[in-house]
């Protein structure tokens, strides 16, 4: 049975009334590799903060990977720091909101404060609610605000902290719902499904960088009419016509917290089929995660070492310099940086901590190339080699002035492409999911070594489809046609 531990910042957050419970500070259980080895861990997170980035978002990002049940998990922190998202799942609240809220005075204007611990509150009136809001948002300690307006809603929901102000009832509210709840077996919410067939693709005509090239696009809505389906072009302004099609492809640079993930989460709240799905770009776009899914897995990668924030130590003789110095959200080369030596390395690590409380440096692997494998379903699909640009250690060379210069590239047949390569992107992919991806991997004399996943892989016309050619698409839109058959009929 899994061993229930409660997270905190400091441990002079937890007060003497409150139940004894095994506490582990954050910094511990990002660090100490204890809680990497072993998956017997049940996590209650609660820190100070679960704002992107905090220690407190890193605690429920890396228990994923780590194989530990956690409370709240970085999804439902994701939905929560987002009104667009989680305003998706308040809708389904409405109608016991007005059964439990019917008999309440109100004028227009008026407002409500509702506390949550765990499922309970101390209005035993608004007990049902309280427990249907957590069922919905699981998070430990809830806030949430009605308004009226005619009849009551949820305006905001935003968690809450132990640090807060709490009354007495609360306090004791809190430890008596903890208890209750570290004594339950553990349990995942209920999806949520419905059911809905036309194609959007998701892009952005000012990106600099895009996923897929103009041309690429033109392919899709051309083979698309091929096998039956119509591919409209979308961007960020058509959020509000999504739930019109079938399918959502999104063509545009993802990010957590972006639009791209907010039309990712709608179209699969309407029960369309969505490549990138929101775990997949959850889960690709944080090195950090993929750092913990690799040494969890015993997948080869370069010698990695998560940084904290307040707490950077001489790197270990294993690593050495030059070391690559990563925020966790990067993308393009973008948060991607070189040290050559300790001077260096602290300067380089004094800047990145601005952004993030985790940084990740990394054994400098330099190799001309890098392979990206792309993987769809669970199978390998198109292969390339992307050179390093000129005079650079990495693909894509951004200057001060923000211009930027790549490699070049080739491409290769699937069976062509040495098996050790294909087997490590494959083994990769599968840990995230069943959608579209590329691996990047870089192949020495002493084997195979992963550096990232993306869940977006580039798709150009001229690079990627230079073997398969109209193949790779037909193989993307029959696979995107096959899910949208299988929403239909579920």
């Amino acid at each position: 049975m899994a061993t229930p531990i409660v997270i905190v910042d400091q441990l002079k957050d937890w007060q003497p009334e409150f139940p004894q419970v095994t506490l582990v500070t954050a910094k511990d259980y990002l660090s100490q590799p204890t809680y990497l080895k072993s998956r017997d861990y049940r996590v209650i997170n609660l820190c100070r903060s679960y704002r992107y980035l905090s220690s407190g978002y890193f605690c429920s990002m890396l228990a994923e990977p780590r194989h530990h049940k956690v409370i709240p998990s970085v999804k439902t922190l994701t939905h929560l720091n987002s009104k667009p998202i989680y305003a998706l799942d308040v809708e389904d609240l409405d109608e016991a909101i007005q059964r439990s809220l019917k008999t309440r005075k109100s004028n227009p204007g008026e407002s409500l404060e509702l506390h949550i611990f765990f499922g309970r509150c101390v209005d035993p009136a608004l007990q049902d609610l309280a427990r249907q809001i957590f069922d919905v948002f699981r998070c430990p300690l809830l806030k949430v605000e009605f308004g009226y307006a005619g009849k009551w809603h949820i305006e905001r929901v935003r968690p809450l902290h132990l640090n807060g102000w709490l009354t007495p009832e609360e306090k004791a509210l809190f430890a008596t719902a903890l208890q209750d709840y570290i004594g339950k077996p553990w349990r995942k919410p209920r999806p949520r499904s419905q059911l809905r067939y036309d194609l959007a693709i998701l892009h952005n005509p000012s990106e600099l960088q895009p996923p897929s090239n103009a041309q690429a696009l033109k392919k899709f809505i051309r083979i698309g009419k091929k096998l039956g389906v119509e591919v409209d072009l979308i961007e960020k302004k058509d959020y509000v016509r999504l739930a019109e099609y079938d399918g959502l492809f999104i063509r545009e640079t993802t990010k957590v917290d972006h639009h791209t993930y907010r039309f990712a989460k709608k179209a699969q709240s309407e029960g369309m089929a969505v490549i990138d799905d929101p775990d997949s770009i959850l889960k690709c776009s944080n090195k950090i995660y993929l750092a913990e899914l690799l040494a969890a897995n015993h997948i080869p990668a370069p010698r990695t070492r998560i940084l904290c924030k307040g707490s950077v130590e001489p790197l270990p003789d294993d690593i050495g310099f030059p070391v690559v110095l990563k925020i966790p959200d990067g993308a393009f080369s973008r948060g991607v940086v070189k040290a050559n030596d300790p001077d260096e390395f602290r300067r380089h690590c004094e800047t990145l901590f601005r952004e993030t409380y985790l940084i990740l440096a990394q054994e400098f692997l330099y190799t001309p190339f890098d392979w990206r494998i792309g993987i769809l379903h669970g199978q390998p699909l198109y292969a390339c080699q992307y050179f390093m640009s000129r005079k650079h250690w990495q693909v894509v060379k951004r200057s001060d002035s923000g211009r930027t210069e790549e490699g070049g590239f080739k491409t290769w047949p699937i069976d062509a492409v040495p098996k050790p390569v294909l087997d490590a992107a494959v083994d990769l992919a599968r840990l995230i999911g069943d959608s579209l991806y590329g691996v990047d991997i870089k192949q020495t004399e002493h084997g195979v070594f992963i550096i990232e996943i993306n869940d977006n892989p580039n798709i150009d016309a001229g690079i990627e489809d230079n073997v398969l050619g109209d193949r790779l698409y037909e193989a993307i839109l029959s696979e995107l046609v096959r899910r949208m058959e299988a929403a239909r009929t579920a």
